[in-house]
């Protein structure tokens, strides 16, 4: 099957490629493997001396980059501008910070001198996906290839000119050739690249059923991965919030890409005795929404990336509202070919709906009420996902105890969730494995070496 780049907005097909076999896989693999020897003898100080360069470009091609986002996947532009220039700050980031994160840690103990070294793991697999095409790319690769591994890309198959963007990108920055590679393949050959002994550790970004079928494969093959899958997380609204701030935030939470994020607000919490005033804001905010094209910097929803989503999206929204929930729509979209679905806020949910049993990927706020403290720590942490949650309070000792009692990788305070170079990112029960970003990301895909050395 083809890897077709498709305009959500327009429909229209801007190009087809064919996927690589597995053999021509292997023949590039061979390269990334020669390039593997030469790169982890290379200084960690030289190595991230290119980051510098490609930061340079990416935001001097700033604006073409952002269209090519929006063009392929449907973001609106302002955002894939934003996103554009979040990549040049992590890669000044762990230029800054790679070489001080890798330094060899002296551990006292009765030997003349005892030591841990961090030293990479060789080729790393980066399983993609189209949401944040950029930089979902550079989240997994930057900190590897600081680490002196070697990164191989699978990209999702809706955005593939993207992912031969970036690939263009490292490699006019200076790169050695196959330190960076993009494989344009299919799931199948895939699966087969970290079965089989071509890889050394795996790191993917997508859905809970993606991420089990890599880890068992991975698992039995014992290689290192690293997986970040959904979320649900909660927006804790509790009864000292400041209502219009808390409301204008919680449509900004929810909508950021057209609501299709892992870590957007799905589940809207309010204590009981604000929760009527709290849906009159979020009312009157929603229908403050620009819904049409993307290209468009007064946009602010733009169409969701593939048709499947809007078809599943009218499911989850269907059954809702056939178990008794209540729908207040946004403004509506244009007429046209474009994948659009209008945003929605939804009341009266209960837990059998699917708005709650499964994860909500798009513009859509469901909205439940906790009579109490208890009842809300309990309502948000029944979600089988475990990425983030925010919590909104004027008590900040408050929303500190309540933070620690969450069941989630990353809590914010009076703000929305977002990741940050400087932090660790990633979630816990379905929503994944392990850390990216920070010096704890940096340190997934290396052997962390014990050396100790005793006299003559």
């Amino acid at each position: 099957m083809s890897l077709v780049s498709r305009n959500p907005y327009t429909g229209e097909v801007i190009k087809e490629f064919e996927p690589m076999s597995l053999r021509e896989c292997v023949q590039e693999i061979q390269k990334s493997r020669k390039a593997f020897r030469y790169w982890e003898k290379t200084p960690v100080r030289e190595r991230t001396g290119y980051f510098r360069a490609v930061s340079q470009r990416l935001r001097e091609q700033q604006r073409a980059f952002a269209e090519m986002i929006t063009r392929e996947m449907g973001k609106p532009i302002g955002q894939s501008l934003a996103e554009i220039e979040k990549c040049a700050w992590l890669l000044d980031h762990f230029a800054e910070n790679a070489a001080k994160f890798l330094e060899e840690e002296p551990v006292k103990t009765d030997a003349l001198r005892s030591y841990v070294a961090f030293e990479p793991l060789g080729i790393i697999l980066g399983i993609m996906p189209w949401n944040f095409p950029f930089w979902q790319v550079f989240r997994f690769a930057v900190p590897a290839l600081a680490a002196g591994n070697v990164c191989l890309l699978k990209h999702a198959s809706n955005v593939p000119l993207t992912a031969l963007a970036i690939e263009k990108l490292f490699q006019d920055s200076g790169l050695p050739p196959y330190v960076f590679k993009t494989l344009l393949v299919d799931s199948g050959a895939t699966m087969q690249l970290v079965e089989q002994e071509l890889v050394d550790g795996v790191s993917l970004t997508g859905s809970v059923e993606a991420g089990s079928q890599i880890a068992s494969l991975a698992g039995r093959r014992i290689k290192k991965f690293v997986l970040e899958l959904g979320g649900s997380d909660p927006f804790i609204v509790l009864e000292d919030a400041d209502i219009p701030k808390t409301a204008r935030m919680a449509l900004q939470a929810r909508m950021i890409n057209s609501g299709q994020s892992c870590i957007a607000a799905k589940r809207f919490i309010v204590m009981a005795d604000i929760a009527a005033p709290f849906m009159e804001a979020l009312q009157r905010e929603i229908h403050t929404v620009r819904i049409g094209d993307p290209m468009d910097a007064a946009t602010t929803i733009g169409p969701l990336a593939k048709r499947e989503l809007v078809e599943v999206l009218s499911g989850q929204l269907e059954d809702a509202e056939r178990k008794g929930a209540r729908i207040v729509y946004g403004p509506a979209p244009p007429s046209g070919e474009g994948f659009f679905f209008r945003p929605a806020i939804v009341s009266g949910v209960r837990e059998e709906m699917r708005l709650l049993r499964e994860e909500v990927f798009g513009p859509v706020m469901p909205v439940l009420s906790a009579r109490t403290e208890e009842d809300l720590v309990e309502t948000a942490n029944a979600s089988p996902y475990g990425l983030g949650a925010s919590i909104w309070t004027r008590d900040l000792a408050r929303g500190e105890k309540l933070a620690r009692e969450q069941r989630a990788g990353f809590v914010a305070i009076n703000d929305m969730v977002k990741s940050d170079p400087r932090l660790p990112f990633g979630g816990i029960k379905k929503s994944g494995i392990g850390r990216e970003l920070s010096h704890y990301g940096l340190k997934e895909f290396v052997n962390i070496k014990s050396v100790v050395i005793q006299g003559a």
